[in-house]
């Protein structure tokens, strides 16, 4: 098994495309960095924090990005954003077969604020511009830092996202909720609540992610291109519709009826009829997709 946690950007790239295909836009020797982040006496990296480009998956075109958690959370900055904002739009003109987007991200970078909040809503509307177009949008989320804040949204803004269990999506991350909520809200040091309320297997069950796969790098590219394939075959669920748009904040909405006075996960599982959901977090992913897959909540690809 090839760890997807445990490897840097480049590293994902090079083991979910197919070998020696990604072909890196804005390489490391161009040192495109931030112009804020200097002024601010903060480091720089030679790609701030992302790599793009485009490369094969099973034979098929692909444009990727990979985001580096091991700089700066993944956060995103002006030039950041940019550099994803610039591959999407030139995936809409060049028409490649998907767009694969590998996030890590703790949101917007705080040093650049709105300069980078700005980069997000850009990247949110080229993502969109992407699957007007009829491209799947698929993101792949197995990270340490998770996905969340910003990049959060640009994610279920996508056809469809694959998780491993190790992986975490949200809007608000832990210390944010309990910062502005307090501990009795959420504690973040309560690290086995923290991945029962935003890890994998739970936004499976809720239908935020369409795949649930171990940490193995292979599982992710098998899944990538699944999805992929499974947006052409139904094209017309490519293309954002008002329709689509409608089903998700439906979706939303059923959510807090239905779940709005849980306090734990654990108790959403049971009352989507999980039985003994206790024991549902000591599951491997392959086990524990085998005992819910017919429980999980619904969701659009």
């Amino acid at each position: 098994m090839n760890s997807y946690l445990e490897a840097n950007a480049r590293e994902r790239l090079a083991a979910v495309l197919d070998a020696g295909s990604f072909y890196e836009f804005l390489p490391p020797a161009l040192k495109i960095v931030s112009p804020h982040l200097a002024q601010l006496d903060a480091p720089v990296s030679f790609d701030d924090g992302v790599a793009i480009g485009q490369g094969r998956l099973f034979g098929e075109s692909v444009y990727v990005a990979a985001q580096e958690g091991g700089f700066m959370g993944g956060a995103v900055g002006e030039v950041h954003g940019a550099k994803l904002t610039g591959l999407l739009l030139r995936a809409v003109r060049e028409r490649p077969f998907a767009v694969v987007l590998l996030l890590e991200s703790g949101g917007v970078r705080l040093h650049e604020a709105n300069a980078g909040l700005i980069a997000v809503s850009e990247v949110m509307r080229a993502l969109l511009e992407v699957r007007a177009a009829g491209i799947p949008v698929i993101v792949l989320i197995g990270g340490s830092n998770g996905c969340f804040g910003g990049m959060g949204i640009v994610a279920r803004c996508a056809n469809a996202i694959v998780m491993s269990e190790e992986g975490r999506l949200a809007m608000s991350g832990p210390e944010v909720v309990e910062t502005a909520n307090g501990v009795e809200e959420f504690d973040s040091r309560d690290r086995a609540l923290v991945w029962r309320t935003t890890g994998g297997k739970h936004r499976y069950l809720l239908g935020d992610c369409q795949i649930l796969v171990a940490d193995d790098s292979s599982a992710f590219r098998q899944a990538a291109f699944d999805l992929a394939r499974e947006c052409h075959a139904h094209a017309g669920g490519i293309g954002l519709t008002l329709a689509t748009l409608e089903a998700e904040q439906q979706l939303l909405q059923d959510r807090i009826d239905s779940f709005g006075q849980a306090v734990d996960p654990l108790d959403i599982w049971a009352s989507i009829g999980v039985a003994d959901a206790a024991r549902l977090p000591m599951l491997e992913a392959e086990a524990f997709v085998a005992a819910t897959a017919a429980l999980r909540l619904g969701a659009q690809t």
